[in-house]
This record gives C-alpha cells, sequence and structure tokens, in this order.
C-alpha cells in the first residue's frame, strides 16, 4: 500500500491499531480493535472520532461565485446565509449525480467538500464552470475530522465553547488549542456532532485532546458506513451515480424550492429539463428506497430484488446488519410501482427469497441538533 497517500492522522490511526485499507486511493482505517459493531454503538451512544480527511475540501473566492456555482447544482447557493451550510449535487446534461457535496457561506467565500472518489473531476468540472472571476482554491493542507454522537457537543465544547451555539447546518471559523478550524454542525451518522477542518500540522494534536475525552473513540469506515445507511444516507457510486437522477434517487428535497419548473431561479443548471420532467410526469424507471430484512440475514450491495412470482425488479446498492435496530437494512432500486411504503420484496441471497419490507428511511431516528 505503499503508493496510497496518507492523511495527517495516519500515524495516530497506528498508535491506536487500527487496521488500515485501500480506499479512493488513500490508506484509511477500516476499523480498531474495539470492533465495528462496538464502534457503531459507542458512536450512537457517546462520541466517535472520524477521520474523513480523504474528501475534497476547496474554497470559492469571487463576488460571483454563489452565482457561478449555482448554475452547476439544481440548489439555492445565491441565498444561502452566511454561516449556513447547504447540502447540494452536480448533475450532467442528462440530469445524472455526478456527485454530491456541503456548500457553507463564510462571507467572503465559499467552503465546498466533496467526496474523496470524486474530488479531482469535481474540482476539474468547477475550474471549467465557474468562470475566470472565481478563484478556486485547493485545501490540501488541512485534516478533516467529524466528531460524531450524542455527547460530540459536550466535548467539544470544552475546547471551544462557540460550538455549543451552533445549530444543525450552521458552519463557523472558530479558534480550538489555538488552531484555526473551519466547523459546521453536521455529519453522516444521523446523530448530532461536526465536522472539524482543522491546519494539518495541528489536527494530530487537536485530535488527541478529542480522543483524551472519556467518551470519545476513534471509529473506521466501517462503521461509519452502517451509521450513515441507518440513518438512510447515500454512499456516492454505489447509491447515487452519474446513472441515477436526482428523482430516481429520492432526492427530490435536494431541489430548492427556488430552483424547481415553477421557481423564481429555475433552470440555469445541467440537466434541468429531463429533471423536471421526472417531477412533472413521473417518468422513471426505478426509485430508491430502504428496505427491511424480515429475517437475521444480512443483504449485501449488488442482491438481485424480485417479486413474489421471482421476477427481477430491483438491485440492492448498500445493505448490512443496523446494530442499533437489530436487523438487516438497505436501500436500493426497484420499478415504481414496489416502491410504496410497506410492499413485500425478496433479495436474492445464495440462490433464496429472503423477505424485506420497503421502509422509510431513516430507519433510525436522527438526532440533529435544531436548537
Amino acid at each position: 500500500m505503499s503508493d496510497l497517500n496518507t492523511t495527517p492522522l495516519y500515524d495516530l490511526h497506528l498508535e491506536h491499531e487500527a487496521r488500515m485499507v485501500p480506499f479512493a486511493g488513500y490508506n484509511m482505517p477500516v476499523q480498531y480493535p474495539l470492533g465495528v459493531k462496538k464502534e457503531h454503538l459507542h458512536t450512537r451512544e457517546y462520541a466517535g472520532l472520524f477521520d474523513v480527511s480523504h474528501m475534497g475540501q476547496v474554497k470559492l473566492i469571487g463576488a460571483n461565485a454563489a452565482a457561478a456555482l449555482e448554475a452547476l447544482v439544481p440548489v439555492d447557493i445565491i441565498d444561502l446565509p452566511v454561516g449556513k451550510q447547504r447540502y447540494a449535487l452536480f448533475t450532467n446534461d442528462d440530469g445524472g449525480i455526478m456527485d454530491d457535496l456541503m456548500v457553507a457561506n463564510y462571507g467572503d467565500n465559499l467552503y465546498v467538500v466533496v467526496n474523496a472518489a470524486c474530488k479531482e473531476q469535481d474540482i476539474a468540472h468547477m475550474r471549467a464552470g465557474l468562470g475566470d472571476d472565481v478563484v478556486l482554491e485547493v485545501l490540501d493542507d488541512r485534516a478533516l475530522v467529524a466528531l460524531q454522537g450524542p455527547e460530540a457537543a459536550q466535548v467539544l465544547t470544552g475546547l471551544c465553547a462557540e460550538a455549543g451555539e451552533m445549530v444543525f447546518m450552521d458552519s463557523r471559523q472558530l479558534t480550538i488549542d489555538g488552531a484555526e478550524c473551519l466547523v459546521s454542525r453536521s455529519g453522516y451518522t444521523g446523530e448530532d456532532g461536526y465536522e472539524i477542518s482543522i491546519p494539518a500540522g495541528d489536527a494530530e494534536r487537536i485530535c488527541r485532546l478529542l480522543l483524551a475525552q472519556d467518551a470519545v473513540e476513534f471509529i473506521g469506515l466501517g462503521a461509519r458506513d452502517s451509521l450513515r445507511l441507518e440513518s438512510g444516507l447515500c454512499l456516492y457510486g454505489h447509491d447515487i451515480d452519474t446513472t441515477t437522477t436526482p428523482i430516481e434517487g429520492s432526492l427530490i428535497w435536494a431541489i430548492s424550492k427556488v430552483r424547481r419548473g415553477d421557481g423564481e431561479r429555475a433552470g440555469g443548471f445541467p440537466g434541468a429539463d429531463k429533471i423536471y420532467d421526472q417531477i412533472a410526469n413521473k417518468n422513471y424507471a426505478r426509485k430508491r428506497v430502504g428496505l427491511l430484512g424480515q429475517s437475521k440475514a444480512p443483504v449485501r450491495e449488488g442482491s438481485e430484488l424480485v417479486n413474489a412470482a421471482g421476477d427481477v425488479i430491483g438491485i440492492v446498492t448498500s445493505g448490512t446488519y443496523g446494530p442499533t435496530i437489530g436487523a438487516p437494512v438497505a436501500m436500493g432500486y426497484v420499478q415504481p410501482e414496489y416502491a410504496t411504503l410497506d410492499t413485500e420484496v425478496f433479495a436474492l441471497v445464495r440462490g433464496k427469497q429472503v423477505p424485506m419490507t420497503v421502509s422509510k428511511m431513516p430507519f433510525i431516528e436522527q438526532r440533529y441538533y435544531r436548537g
């Protein structure tokens, strides 16, 4: 794995006996001695610390940055308040999802976080589409960590009192132990918590301060995946990709009202016509749904979904055993007539039909702090 990139926390992971695996070009911790299930449950009960420094971090600078970025996404960026963050999608000309991302307004710049596996293409896409009057600065000298769980706020407030004043999707520049950090109250687990961008040289020191708290354990990619799946959150490249539109992906909520077909700033983003047609005419052949297992058999990504007659009606895109709810959970795509809640479908697991029920997502109660 010597040709893989490492994050500023690599040595700290080894010190904590992480099992490292290749992920999106990086050598990343998949689990620690605690084990995936206990890491998952610890995050739900206390607080987990995740290294997500492999993600892409970018600043967009210029008076026209918000309008320029809005032309690439079906989301309201122009009216995004200073100090707030919003979920967004890059779409292509066919309405397919190129990536999902977070955008925060820091007043004199937009701070954008994109997925690790997509960051080179996303940066190229932004450079090509934003115009010459927007400066794109890649922040490759910063770590990014997520502190997640019901005790996350208490832990971070102990190091920085201002963190406690924030609510869900707030973004602020805060000083933590002398380091200038970019902090949002958000995350990828369904729990309250923060994502913290830290100068690379300060990252290990600040993470040691966090890990010194009794509530905090290092959590790897394995538990990060099961936590986000229980919370009904998409993993790019699995649950959404360039072949799925926001409508097929059940992400219509992410298309801002002002950017919809009847909105004040309708259109102007790639694939708008196709997306509007799908909204208006339900003109799509599949839909992303949640799936709750009716037996103990875990159902994995790639498993075909069939109806009672054995006809293939879809496919599982993410699946695991949900430690919090004590049952298999999955998401996948089915033909629209099978997308109604409580519809029974079957996953093919080693040639056997395993019953699953189309379920609302998230599978757990999200505990974001809204004040």
